[in-house]
C-alpha cells in the first residue's frame, strides 16, 4: 500500500509526512512535525470533539505559535481541520484568542510560508477562515465547509436541520463537489488515493503572496456572476465621526459601506467601514476588500476601519459561492495595507463572529465606542448551537480582559 492510500484523510496525511507529535495535545489541537521531499514540515491538526466548536483560548495559543514559527522560517505548514470553529461555549475568551490566532495566520500567509489545508468532516466558521489562508485545500469525501454550519443556516431559514429538503439543499451548496466547482484551489480526495502529488503542488514555495491573494480577489468578482455593483455613493454625516474627527471629515456611504477622510489631533487619516448593522454578504464583502486592496497599494495616511455589523449573512445562497473566501479576502487586504500604513479598527455598534475577526486581526489596535456590543455570534446563532443565548451585554472590562478590544472611546454623544 502506497503512502496516503488509507481510508482516512488524516491517517493518509500522517503516513505521507511521517508525522511525529511535538509535545502534548492542547485540547483539540495536536502539533506535529514531519518531512516532505527532503523538507521539514510543520503540521497542526484540529479535531472536532464538541458541538460548540474546537478552537478556544488554549487551542488558539498553540495554533498561533506554529503560525509564527512558519512565518520566521518560511517553512511549509499543513493544517488538518475537522472543526465547527471557535468554541462558542468559551464566549469572548474564544473570540479574543481567535483574533490573535488569525493575525498570526495572516502574517504567515503574506510572508509566503507555503500553507496547505486538508479538511475533515466539518469545517465551519473560524476553521473555514483558517482553511482559506492556504493556497490549496483538499476536501474529504464528506467534508462540509461554510461560514455557517447547517444548524445555524437552518435556524436562519426557519427550518429543521434534519428536514430532508433542507439537508438536500445544504448538501448541494456545501458539498466537496460544489466547492471544487467554485475554485480550482479546492480538490476532493478519493479514499485510497496517494496524496503525495497534491502535497507537492500545495507546498510549492510561494513567490509574491500578496500579489497572489490580490489575483484571487479579482477572481472572486467573477464568481459573483455579475459585476459587483451598489447604489450610488451619498454624502454622510454621523455624530460619531464628528467627535472622532474634530478637525473635520468627508464621508460617503453606499449600501452600508463607508469611506472617507478625516482629521484628528494626530493628523489626517482615511477610513473605510461596514455599517448599518446589516448582515455581511459576499458582494458587500468583495466591495470592501476591493477598497482595502486599493489602500494596500497607497503609501499614505493611517487607515481606520469602522464596524457596525453583528455577523455575516446566514443564507444558503451566500454559502453556494463560498462566503468564507470573501470574508478572508477582506482580512488579507487589510493585512496587506497594514504593511504600508497603520491600520486600526473602531467598533461603532455591533460586532461579532468572522466579520469581527477579519477586521480586528490585521488591526494594530481595536477601539470600541462606549456601549458597543461585541459578541461571538448573534444570539440566534448561539442558541442554535448551544440551545441558549446570553442576555446581558458585556462591559468594556470584559472586552479588554478577553482581548477583543484595547481601548474604549467615550465620545459623549447626546441623544
Amino acid at each position: 500500500m502506497s503512502a496516503g492510500a488509507s481510508g482516512d484523510l488524516r491517517e493518509a496525511l500522517a503516513m505521507t509526512l511521517a508525522l511525529q507529535p511535538v509535545g502534548e495535545p492542547a485540547g483539540n489541537v495536536t502539533i506535529a512535525r514531519g518531512a516532505f521531499e527532503g523538507r521539514s514540515v510543520h503540521a497542526a491538526l484540529v479535531e472536532n470533539r464538541t458541538a460548540s466548536g474546537s478552537i478556544g483560548a488554549l487551542e488558539g495559543e498553540r495554533l498561533a505559535a506554529v503560525f509564527r514559527v512558519a512565518t520566521i522560517e518560511r517553512s511549509p505548514l499543513v493544517l488538518f481541520l475537522d472543526s465547527a470553529g471557535a468554541k462558542v461555549s468559551e464566549g469572548l475568551e474564544a473570540l479574543g484568542a481567535f483574533r490573535r490566532l488569525f493575525r498570526a495566520g495572516l502574517e504567515a500567509a503574506l510572508a509566503g510560508a507555503p500553507i496547505a489545508a486538508l479538511l475533515g468532516r466539518n469545517c465551519f466558521g473560524g476553521a473555514s477562515m483558517l482553511a482559506h489562508l492556504a493556497g490549496q485545500r483538499l476536501f474529504g469525501p464528506a467534508t462540509r465547509l461554510g461560514m455557517s454550519g447547517p444548524a445555524v443556516l437552518a435556524a436562519a431559514a426557519g427550518m429543521d436541520p434534519l428536514d430532508e429538503m433542507f439537508r438536500a439543499m445544504a448538501e448541494a451548496a456545501m458539498s466537496p463537489a460544489a466547492r471544487a466547482k467554485a475554485s480550482e484551489a479546492n480538490r476532493t480526495w478519493s479514499p485510497g488515493t496517494d496524496i503525495t502529488p497534491w502535497l507537492g503542488e500545495a507546498l510549492a514555495p510561494d513567490g509574491d503572496a500578496a500579489a497572489r491573494f490580490r489575483l484571487r480577489h479579482e477572481s472572486l468578482a467573477l464568481r459573483l456572476g455579475r459585476p459587483p455593483a451598489a447604489p450610488p455613493w451619498e454624502a454622510l454625516r454621523r455624530r460619531e465621526l464628528e467627535r472622532i474627527y474634530p478637525g473635520g471629515y468627508e464621508a460617503r456611504e453606499s449600501d452600508a459601506l463607508l469611506e472617507g477622510t478625516g482629521r484628528n489631533a494626530v493628523g489626517e487619516e482615511s477610513f473605510l467601514g461596514i455599517v448599518g448593522n446589516k448582515p455581511l454578504g459576499a458582494e458587500r464583502a468583495w466591495r470592501f476588500a476591493d477598497a482595502a486592496w486599493r489602500a494596500a497599494k497607497a503609501q499614505a495616511a493611517p487607515l481606520r476601519v469602522f464596524l457596525d455589523c453583528a455577523s455575516h449573512a446566514t443564507q444558503l445562497e451566500e454559502e453556494r459561492i463560498v462566503l468564507t473566501e470573501y470574508v478572508v479576502d477582506m482580512s488579507l487586504a487589510l493585512a496587506a495595507a497594514a504593511r504600508a500604513r497603520p491600520v486600526e479598527l473602531t467598533i461603532l455598534g455591533k460586532a461579532g463572529g468572522g466579520v469581527y475577526v477579519a477586521l480586528a486581526a490585521p488591526a494594530r489596535r481595536v477601539s470600541s465606542v462606549h456601549g458597543a456590543d461585541i459578541q461571538v455570534l448573534p444570539g440566534s446563532a448561539v442558541a442554535a448551537i448551544l440551545g441558549s443565548s446570553r442576555e446581558a451585554v458585556p462591559s468594556f472590562d470584559n472586552y479588554r480582559a478577553s482581548g477583543v478590544a484595547d481601548e474604549e472611546l467615550k465620545l459623549g454623544l447626546l441623544p
